[in-house]
């Protein structure tokens, strides 16, 4: 049987190799760690998350809540672990980094039909490649200068990119509980969050500070582009002085038990592992140079001796125009043996970059057998996300997955009842999908 290549052990890689596995298609997985890292990974092992230890809502009147049944449907091997290395974080799922990890490299490294190659592919007409018989490059955002120049010359367009943000961790234990807070939102019971209450002196000098914080900035030759939904914190500040508490610091229903009132504004820190010894900053992803950090996020009442555990961090993320150079197989129209995979096809979000990987490995398993996989359809989350990389737009951006991908509704309805409707539909579509084509 032929073999496959898959290029990065990230989620996407390793959902595609464990898909490719089932089907009993050997696949050699290609991961430069541990002989060289990029500048935000740390971890020794496949699967590492980055930006936050959460893959978010498990609600069903959420795209990405559907998007979770439909992997668990597939049979994901992220699914698998996430659930296994499950932190509290209210209706969100958030995991415990290195437990998932640890989870997923034992996984994909038990199973007989995948090989781990640590070697960092820097070209696509590396000499070890010409065997297989497909070539899946799921390297992500943080692809090697090397592999996303060979990528790009193949496509003949200039790379795409933007900045991406990661928040800081701190440590439990340095957070003055005469201050701090557990609590949730929207569920007084739960106390899955640690709340730190600002009153609206303090919030307006918080901010006033982080306007005027030393960022770092981008080299010459670059464009400084974020993406929408990942803004660093000073960035929506300098939008204007309410963005913040309407947004990642507003205090609906956040009642601080010195006061028994609800803040001015308020900063929630969720868990990074099951012990809770650790938190990250919610909302917090920035740019500040480290010291401006220490310095200004020390102004937040509650972590005034706050111990960073890890800065937060700028990089910048490489995707490619996904309509423009990808057939509907997620293949480059040029060369139709390399796949892309994950978050370099312009999908967004640890849950989408993984079922992108998915996908592509099952498509590619049916192609192995001499078989057809028709796509989910549009309705459902899988093929929104798949509609959006072939959806032709003048200015294509990277996108989580989102109701707006889906076809309408075509019915008037309010907002909540509106999202039911769309969940609905969704799982209905995808369960009459997946009984027809994995009977």
């Amino acid at each position: 049987m032929d073999k496959i290549a898959v290029i990065g052990g990230g989620l996407a890689g390793c959902e595609c190799a464990m898909q490719l596995a089932k089907a009993e298609v050997p696949v050699f997985l290609y991961e430069m760690k541990p002989e060289k890292y990029s500048d935000v990974h740390h971890l020794p092992g496949l699967a590492e998350l980055v930006c936050s230890n959460s893959l978010r809502s498990g609600e069903l009147n959420t795209a990405v809540g559907v998007l979770k049944k439909e992997m668990e449907s597939l049979d994901s091997v992220i699914m698998k672990a996430a659930l296994q290395a499950k932190v509290p974080a209210g209706s969100a799922l958030a995991v415990d980094r290195e437990v998932f990890s640890e989870l997923v490299t034992k996984m994909v490294d038990e199973n007989k039909f995948v090989t781990i190659v640590h070697k960092e592919i820097v070209s696509l007409d590396d000499p070890e490649l010409a065997d297989f018989s497909k070539i899946v490059v799921c390297a992500g955002p943080l692809a090697s200068e090397g592999l996303a120049e060979s990528l790009m010359d193949k496509i003949g367009e200039q790379r795409l990119y933007f900045y991406d943000a990661i928040a800081p961790i701190v440590s439990r234990e340095s957070v003055d509980m005469n201050i701090a807070f557990f609590g949730s939102r929207y569920k007084p019971e739960d106390d899955d969050y640690l709340n730190c209450p600002m009153t609206e002196e303090q919030y307006f000098t918080f901010l006033e500070e982080l306007k005027k914080g030393e960022r770092v900035v981008p080299r010459e030759f670059e464009k400084e582009i974020h993406f929408e939904g990942c803004l660093p914190i000073e960035e929506m500040a300098d939008r204007g002085d309410k963005t913040l508490s309407f947004g990642p610091l507003k205090p609906v229903g956040l009642i601080d038990p010195r006061t028994n009132e609800q803040a001015y504004a308020v900063v929630q820190l969720r868990a990074e592992n099951k012990d809770r010894t650790a938190f990250n900053l919610v909302g917090f992803q920035t740019k500040l140079k480290y010291p401006e950090q220490k310095r200004i996020f020390r102004m937040i009442p509650g972590l005034e001796d706050v111990e960073f555990l890890r800065m937060g961090s700028i990089h910048r993320n490489t995707y490619v125009n996904a309509p423009e150079v990808l057939n509907d197989d997620l293949a480059l129209n040029v060369d139709s043996r390399i796949h892309l995979a994950g978050q370099i096809t312009g999908v967004e979000g640890y849950l989408e970059s993984a079922a992108c990987g998915l996908w592509v490995g099952l498509l590619l398993a049916e192609q192995a057998k001499g078989r057809t996989l028709p796509k989910p359809p549009a309705e459902t989350s899988i093929g929104a996300l798949l509609g959006h990389l072939r959806e032709k737009k003048k200015n294509f951006q990277p996108s989580n997955v989102q109701f707006g991908l889906m076809p309408a509704l075509n019915k008037r309805a309010n907002k909540r009842v509106r999202k039911e409707l769309y969940g609905k539909r969704a799982m209905e579509l995808f369960d009459a999908w997946h009984l027809e084509n994995f009977k």
